[in-house]
């Protein structure tokens, strides 16, 4: 039998929809292989046309994987998810998952894009006011959401994909200096994800394309 090769993460070390994607690997098991696409270098490798040749919307992440190319974390995560299914990322229980995928847009749908690279270049030096409107808007959505369904982790006691997408957005969030002390809950769930292997590994300070005065 063949050999499988490993998947293929094209991303960049700062880019929080990576870090999921990375998180996801790590949770699961599963190795990879990184290509660095450096979205602030030469104007954005993102921007080529090599890399407009794997992602057409030209953003990172971008994942080859089974013979296949995705984009886009959540549907990457997804993919991984139903093809590799242990351990879970989605709870069993329908209640819990739909709980799950409410934090998750609200992050991928209703944050990060207001915040991400391509917006902050276009705002200019409000870049910051910008960026702390919308994750502050975004996180008093999700503190309130989570006081109701917060265990251990975002969801329950188990950690899903909600738990995926909080801890990198928490990262953009202490970046544009968000007072995170408006967010207990937040603040609380991801303390205890950060000291865990997976979300240690995949922290941006420590990647191939880390700089390096900003590795750990």
């Amino acid at each position: 039998m063949a050999t499988q090769a490993k998947p293929v993460l094209y991303g960049y070390f700062r880019s929080s929809c990576s870090w999921r994607v990375r998180i996801a690997f790590a949770l699961k098991g599963i190795e990879y292989e990184q290509k660095t696409i450096n979205i602030l270098k030469d104007g954005g490798q993102q921007l080529t046309d090599q890399f407009k040749a794997v992602n057409p919307m030209q953003q990172v992440p971008a994942v080859t994987i089974d013979g296949i190319t995705l984009s886009q974390s959540l549907a990457i995560i997804q993919y991984i998810e139903e093809t590799r299914p242990e351990p879970r990322l989605l709870p069993a229980d329908p209640k819990q998952r739909a709980h799950v995928r409410i934090i998750c847009d609200i992050i991928a749908s209703g944050i990060q894009p207001l915040q991400n690279v391509y917006v902050i270049q276009k705002i200019g030096e409000e870049k910051v006011q910008w960026a702390q409107h919308f994750i502050n808007r975004g996180f008093e959505a999700l503190e309130h959401i989570l006081k109701q369904t917060a265990g251990k982790h975002c969801v329950g006691d188990e950690i899903s994909m909600a738990d995926i997408c909080l801890v990198p957005q928490v990262y953009n969030a202490e970046r544009f200096k968000v007072d995170m002390s408006r967010f207990p809950t937040i603040r609380r769930l991801n303390q205890t994800l950060i000291e865990i292997d997976a979300f240690k590994a995949t922290h941006p300070s420590c990647q191939p394309d880390t700089p390096d005065d900003l590795q750990a």
